[in-house]
């Protein structure tokens, strides 16, 4: 199939049942999945915030049989999705994976497109229990149908296999069976986030590589704290993440710009709400085209169109957008003459029927706009309806930080970032060595403090922190440190 250049990659905040009747059927090459494990409450909360508990009720109401039913509803929705030539591979544990596969892959794949049961087998601290101990996780594999992507993988020999053997051998190596034998990751290691639940990158590198190929679009719908989507992005897969959680979605929106290089695609953050300063700033005919869809209008498709008109209904009624806040009444009279100009016998048969005679877009509406407008309807029977943006789309501003930083030793230094918002702060994110080039990478991803401690070599540093509000909106503050240890 050829490549779809129009494709952008998407982080999406939403219900993943909502959200996926949005995708267009037998688009996505490989869906991995690791839904929210069916156990307790104090496993499954992890980031907290409303969606995510929101969801927790929603599925955990009505024991297992509710369970299996919120799942098959969302996998059969998954398997439209997916291309003739697709995979899934579902990642469960001992709770209910016996359920999953037989109440929800087996009825919807068919046992006939059964691939594998991978085991993925791994170490860590364990309580003291009468039985064995519980180290592994299970992934089921389906495919759509019995042609579906497949590349093998392989396991390196041990140096010592090779010096007793003593002879040239496939460089490849073993090829891999269905135990997988990788590291769970450690509290310390270098890619953990402070997600409970974060899977190892060579887990889903294995299950990307094996079953999708470079420009293949992978979907994860609970993308947690973005491990399938980073991976997919590594290895030059399109991709889209979905989660209900605020959170997971700025922490993953995080992680992807702090491995973003030269080679790292463009992707769109989608969430409920939109940043006011970045709709306000925007690109001004991106956003009047923007704005307009979201309406339900249709969008003029030059820069530059007659009468200064910016689109219009399905029935030829005009609508102007202006990206501005406290529009006066010298826009309502320069919009009059334009919509008059623009189709007189449409603008008198709107007029003579009562009809709006057209639509102004804007943040808001002086008082002079106002009266205006409420003037040519008692007056001269023309209706001008203005619409403001709030009434399209939810928005808020960013939240309000400042940023202090303390030096409290030669070369160390406490930063304190404290927040104002209209909604409560769910989290905050720091960058140690901020560049205005590089934009935000985040060294600490996920901080519900808004506290941290550094030492720093010589030299003049810029940090930066960013404050996360539970709709996913941030506020930035930096602050400059100029480091010089006594010899």
């Amino acid at each position: 199939m050829p490549e779809d250049k129009n494709f952008t990659n998407k982080l999406i905040l939403g219900d993943n049942l909502e959200v996926m009747k949005g995708i267009e059927d037998n688009s996505i090459d490989l869906i991995y999945l690791d839904p929210p494990f069916f156990s307790n409450k104090t496993y499954e909360v992890i980031w907290g915030d409303d969606g995510e508990i929101r969801s927790f009720e929603d599925r955990f109401e009505g024991g297992i049989e509710h369970y299996i039913g919120w799942l098959y509803e969302r996998v059969r929705l998954m398997y439209y999705k997916l291309k003739p030539t697709g995979s899934m591979f579902l990642h469960c544990d001992w709770h209910a994976n016996t359920n999953i596969r037989v109440e929800v892959l087996d009825k919807i794949f068919g046992r006939d497109n059964f691939r594998n049961e991978i085991i993925w087998h791994y170490r860590r601290w364990t309580g003291v229990a009468n039985t064995f101990q519980k180290l592994h996780d299970t992934i089921y594999f389906y495919s759509k149908t019995n042609i579906y992507t497949f590349n093998p993988q392989y396991t390196e020999y041990t140096e010592r296999y090779i010096d007793m053997i003593d002879k040239e051998i496939d460089k490849q190596g073993v090829r891999e069976n269905d135990v997988w034998q990788i590291p769970f990751i450690a509290p310390s290691a270098k890619e953990r986030i402070g997600y409970p639940t974060q899977k190892p990158k060579a887990l889903l590198e294995r299950i990307i590589k094996c079953a999708s190929n470079e420009g293949d679009t992978v979907l994860d719908p609970f993308v947690g704290g973005g491990t399938t989507i980073a991976v997919a992005d590594k290895l030059g897969r399109k991709w889209i993440g979905i989660d209900q959680s605020s959170m997971a979605i700025k922490v993953s929106d995080f992680r992807l710009k702090k491995q973003h290089d030269a080679f790292s695609q463009p992707y769109d953050m989608i969430l409920r709400k939109f940043d006011y300063d970045i709709l306000r700033n925007s690109n001004a005919f991106e956003f009047e085209a923007w704005i307009i869809n979201k309406f339900g209008g249709i969008p003029n498709a030059k820069q530059h169109s007659d009468f200064g008109l910016d689109g219009r209904m399905s029935d030829n009624t005009p609508i102007q957008v202006k990206r501005s806040d406290n529009i006066g009444r010298n826009v309502i009279d320069n919009f009059l003459s334009a919509i008059q100009r623009y189709d007189e016998k449409l603008f008198e048969k709107n007029k003579k029927e009562g009809k709006i005679a057209g639509y102004i877009i804007a943040f808001s509406f002086g008082k002079g706009a106002v009266e205006e407008v409420a003037r040519l309807r008692n007056k001269s029977k023309v209706i001008i309806k203005l619409l403001k943006v709030s009434e399209i789309v939810d928005y808020d501003k960013k939240p309000e930080v400042l940023l202090s930083a303390d030096n409290i030793d030669e070369n160390e230094f406490e930063f304190t970032a404290k927040a104002k918002s209209e909604l409560d702060i769910d989290f905050y994110a720091w960058d140690f060595s901020h560049s205005e080039q590089n934009g935000f990478k985040p060294d600490v991803l996920f901080d519900k403090i808004g506290k941290q401690t550094k030492k720093f070599p010589d030299g003049e540093h810029q940090i930066a922190v960013e404050a996360v509000d539970r709709e996913g909106i941030s506020g930035t503050d930096k602050v400059k440190i100029k480091v010089k240890n006594k010899k």
